[in-house]
């Protein structure tokens, strides 16, 4: 057995003036152990020693301690309350605790007393990027820039607001700038490369994510990021392996495991796919969507029989409508199926088999004994069901909205050219209702918008559009669309919950896609696993839409009744596809 160690000899308080150079030296040289050993000397002999206590907590932030460092700066801030680089460091401490509000109040006291601090003025324009307040951010990145031009960081923390702005271009100057001071700065390497992969400058922004881990081998996001750009350009097995080094690195790297659970869902692998996905509720894009019930997770390991079972919506509509499908199978093994999904779907949902009860998100929740989230179905149940429609809309409102339609014999098409322009995808999945209707230029058929909003780019180009019969505030509901849909006798829709309604109809669909879809349409086919009565239509490698349209086009002119008398358009343009059949 080891004999304890010593206590520390006790120093006499003026030891401080001797030890805290000697302690300073060793913490500039990076002997941080030595240089805290001291720290800690001093702080035992004169407590209020304020540099000792705040570079103390600057150590344990360089260590990765940050709550630790968080709680010793703000001791040593009770000692000198206007020291403007402690408060600089304890922001930067809480901004890596992610409490991003408190580090932004240290960053505004800093300032307060340093109106020019340009090291508080970018780190607040950090503080500021993660709150989502990009304008403010990018003006405080400036302001740092002003008061310090040669400082690479600012630089490149401008750049990643820049992107969040969609002001790409520009994005990628100012890492170049920040380049041009310190080529070896990382950071700057990984904020060129995600800029110029919006740009959709694959192999320029893979060349730049290889610079930033060529330079930190430890860069976890830079990893991550090389390897959705290396799925971008269908390298999967290279993709997949880049995501395995950031685990590697960091094991437990939620981001990591949920990008490689869309990748591996997209090339079809589901079985690893749906295992990988629950590490979606720890990402930083969904864990703010988890739901925290003292009833446990069923995952389909125990029996069920006889218990009931809240099955829960947790993403987009589009994610509840298709998965809702797994509903009857979890009611097949016995269980009492409470179904809880979003207000504008609580009508349309009476109709699938086996819900006990359905309730709209806010209210309240009945008894269960166990819950689920609808995304989780898959990994639980180890299906893949297809069998549409298994949603109906009632006959009622299919009835109301038919005295609605007057369009005679005429094919019906209903349309859907844009999803929210909130999701983070958007730019890439909708088009712009004039480079849209393209597809329909001549077609002898009434075209319906089932777009209950329109954007206002699209508004104007609606309203010349006197051909389009577009009931906007009207659809109420996913009942009433559902019930529209119903009237209809095909659907041409980008990746939106449209698309998904309709195929969980059974109504003919063709869906637009991009080049790298969502990993729910997979890669390289026309049809759906999801949806048997859908078609689909891919970007090709020039990831533009001008040949998906005209294949479009081409499609709907295989039926004589649709197509315009001069066919010489249309020569060029691709296979043909099966013919429309009014319903």
């Amino acid at each position: 057995m080891t004999s304890p160690s010593k206590p520390a000899q006790r120093l006499p308080s003026y030891a401080a003036a001797v030890l805290f150079p000697r302690a300073l030296a060793l913490h500039q040289q990076g002997r941080l152990a030595d240089a805290e050993a001291i720290y800690r000397q001093i702080i035992a002999a004169s407590p209020a020693h304020f540099d000792s206590l705040h570079l103390l907590g600057v150590i344990l932030h360089q260590r990765g301690d940050h709550a630790a460092a968080a709680e010793q700066i703000g001791r040593a801030l009770e000692i000198d309350p206007h020291s403007a680089i402690a408060l600089n460091n304890r922001g930067n401490a809480l901004l890596e605790l992610k409490r991003y509000e408190e580090a932004l109040a240290s960053y505004d006291r800093a300032l307060a007393l340093q109106p020019d601090y340009a090291d508080a003025l970018c780190n607040r324009g950090a503080a500021l990027h993660e709150l989502g307040r990009y304008d403010e951010a990018l003006a405080s990145c400036d302001r740092s820039i002003a008061a310090e031009p040669g400082a690479a960081e600012a630089h490149s923390n401008r750049a990643n607001t820049l992107k969040e702005l969609q002001r790409w271009e520009e994005a990628v100057a100012s890492c170049d700038r920040a380049l041009a001071l310190q080529p070896d700065f990382a950071p700057a390497h990984l904020n060129r490369a995600n800029a110029l992969r919006e740009l959709k400058r694959f192999e320029d922004a893979l060349a730049s994510y290889d610079r930033a881990v060529a330079l930190r081998p430890h860069y976890t996001e830079a990893f991550i990021n090389r390897g959705v750009s290396l799925q971008d350009l269908k390298r999967f097995d290279e993709a997949l392996a880049s995501y395995g080094r950031a685990i590697a690195i960091e094991p437990d790297y939620a981001e990591a495991h949920f990008h490689e659970a869309m990748s591996r869902l997209l090339i079809g692998d589901f079985r690893r796919g749906w295992q990988k996905y629950e590490w979606r509720w720890k990402s930083r894009q969904l864990k703010g969507h988890r739901r925290e019930f003292a009833q446990p997770l069923w995952l389909g390991e125990d029996q069920i029989a006889g218990q009931t079972i809240l099955l829960h919506a947790e993403q987009g509509f589009g994610d509840a409508i298709q998965f809702a499908r797994y509903v009857p199978l979890v009611a097949e093994r016995g269980a009492r199926v409470v179904l809880e999904v979003q207000k504008s779907l609580y009508e349309l949902m009476q109709s699938l088999p086996g819900v006990a009860q359905i309730v709209s998100q806010g209210e309240r929740l009945p008894a269960f004994d166990v819950h689920c989230p609808l995304l989780s179905l898959p990994l639980a149940t180890g299906a893949m069901p297809s069998v549409t429609p298994y949603l109906r809309p009632p006959a009622d409102a299919v009835a109301a909205w038919s005295g609605r339609l007057e369009f005679g014999r005429r094919p019906r098409i209903g349309i859907a050219w844009s999803g929210s322009a909130t999701h983070k995808n958007d730019h890439n999945r909708s088009i712009a209702l004039a480079s849209f209707l393209s597809c329909l230029n001549g077609i002898e058929a009434a075209v319906v918008s089932l777009q209950p909003e329109v954007r206002g780019s699209d508004a104007s180009v609606l309203r010349e559009q006197s051909g389009i019969v577009h009931f906007g505030g009207a659809l109420q509901s996913f009942t009433d669309t559902a019930a529209l849909i119903a009237n209809l006798d095909l659907i041409i829709a980008v990746d939106t919950g449209v698309a998904h309604l309709a195929g969980a109809l059974a109504k003919p669909t063709w869906v637009l896609l991009p080049f790298i879809p969502d990993w729910r349409w997979l890669l390289d086919r026309d049809d759906s696993p999801w949806y048997p009565a859908m078609r689909l239509f891919r970007q090709d490698e020039s990831r533009r839409w001008d040949s998906v349209l005209a294949r479009v086009r081409l499609a709907l002119c295989d039926n004589v009744r649709l197509c315009p008398a001069d066919r010489s358009d249309l020569s060029a343009v691709g296979a043909k596809q099966p013919s429309l059949a009014p319903s």
